[in-house]
């Protein structure tokens, strides 16, 4: 198994969440990687998109595991087929995420070869992109399934950073009725458009409105929203009769989701409801937690330089695994333009970063 290979060919593969088949076949292509030494699951149910777990011994109960997911945002047809320029790896899903998905992989491997005494496992999903409805899915037949330690590698950007924060992503659904009249006569119809456009500037008043054209705040670990979508309305000579809209809210670890809720039914006005579509939770890191402390310790003797911890607003999968008590290590390698055309990783970065891994395995057993 060679890595770079291997990476190339996943990213190959036209994973885009919801495409089963290509999916599939590139679940199949993992498996086929690895002989019996390795125990291969997949798990699917219904309609919902099959996750992958792969192991050096049958349990549900490990010492370490990566976490992380194989499937990606819709791209061009050329960002299929992975380049190499110089150091630089381009292609779709070589940042987010099949470079680090493949780290876990070779990690797997060695554990493997090495014949390490140590519990390890890689779970990958196949729709984090849309949800994780799947992980869910998988997580809720299989509430047994635990790790004392959660590699995190979806947290892509940059090697000399250890993510020790990530905020909860919370998606609502903003609905507005109204009543239909003519447009020349408005007084005798109600304006869903108007309505929700109301709710959105009482919502405005806690939540400040940031973009590039805008200073940004000195602090960013803060609460925000942004209006991904919003659909009202027909014929333009037609007062509309509904509206509706998706909004994006993502809370630091001070916030709670019920106070959101509190905030947003003083929003509201008559004909105006919303829904939560989903949550979760934020993914808050010890950052004086021993293992965290040895992980670090080794990424700076492997890249000579000092490692800072860093907040950021995403999400990631390992938030199931916080919630069990795991520790989560957030660290993966070095790129930019994740979901653009211009999606790149370095993979210099990705090659240290299966030798931090490797490492921290190591020194594991010795320890434990």
């Amino acid at each position: 198994m060679e890595l770079r290979k291997i990476t190339t060919d996943l990213i190959k593969f036209r994973t885009e969440t919801g495409n089963t088949k290509e999916i599939e076949d590139c679940f199949k292509y993992v498996q086929g990687l690895f002989g019996d030494e390795v125990v291969k699951k997949v798990y699917k149910k219904d309609k919902l998109a099959p996750v992958m777990l792969l192991s050096n011994v049958d349990t549900l109960d490990f010492d370490v595991m990566v976490v992380g997911h194989l499937d990606v945002v819709p791209a061009a047809d050329e960002m299929f087929e992975p380049k190499f320029d110089g150091n630089i790896l381009r292609g779709r899903g070589s940042l987010d995420m099949k470079s680090f998905a493949a780290v876990g992989m070779k990690s797997l491997e060695y554990v493997v070869k090495e014949r390490l005494p140590i519990k390890f496992g890689v779970l990958l999903s196949s729709d984090e992109e849309k949800g994780s409805f799947g992980l869910a899915a998988f997580l809720g037949e299989y509430p047994e399934l635990k790790s004392k330690i959660v590699l995190d590698v979806d947290v892509a950007g940059d090697i000399t950073k250890i993510i020790a924060k990530c905020k909860n992503p919370v998606f609502i659904k903003l609905v507005a009725k109204g009543k239909e009249s003519h447009g020349a006569k408005p007084w005798l119809g109600i304006d869903a458009n108007e309505k929700l456009m109301q709710v959105w500037s009482n919502i405005r008043k806690k939540y400040t409105y940031f973009s590039k054209e805008s200073p940004a705040p000195c602090d960013t670990w803060i609460n925000t929203v942004h209006m991904a979508n919003i659909a009202g309305g027909g014929a333009a000579n037609v007062v509309s009769n509904y509206c509706e809209a998706t909004l994006d809210f993502r809370l630091t670890e001070n916030s709670s989701v019920e106070e959101l809720k509190s905030f947003l039914d003083s929003c509201l006005i008559n004909g105006v409801e919303y829904e939560i579509i989903t949550s979760s939770v934020p993914v808050v890191m010890d950052e004086r937690n021993p293992y965290v402390l040895q992980y670090k310790k080794l990424a700076e003797e492997k890249l000579g330089q000092k490692i800072e911890f860093e907040y950021i607003g995403g999400a990631t999968d390992s938030r199931a695994f916080a919630q069990k008590g795991s520790i989560v290590i957030m660290h993966s390698g070095s790129g930019d333009g994740e979901h653009t055309a211009g999606e790149y990783v370095d993979w210099s970065s990705v090659e240290k970063l299966l030798d931090i891994q490797k490492d921290f395995l190591r020194l594991f057993c010795n320890n434990n």
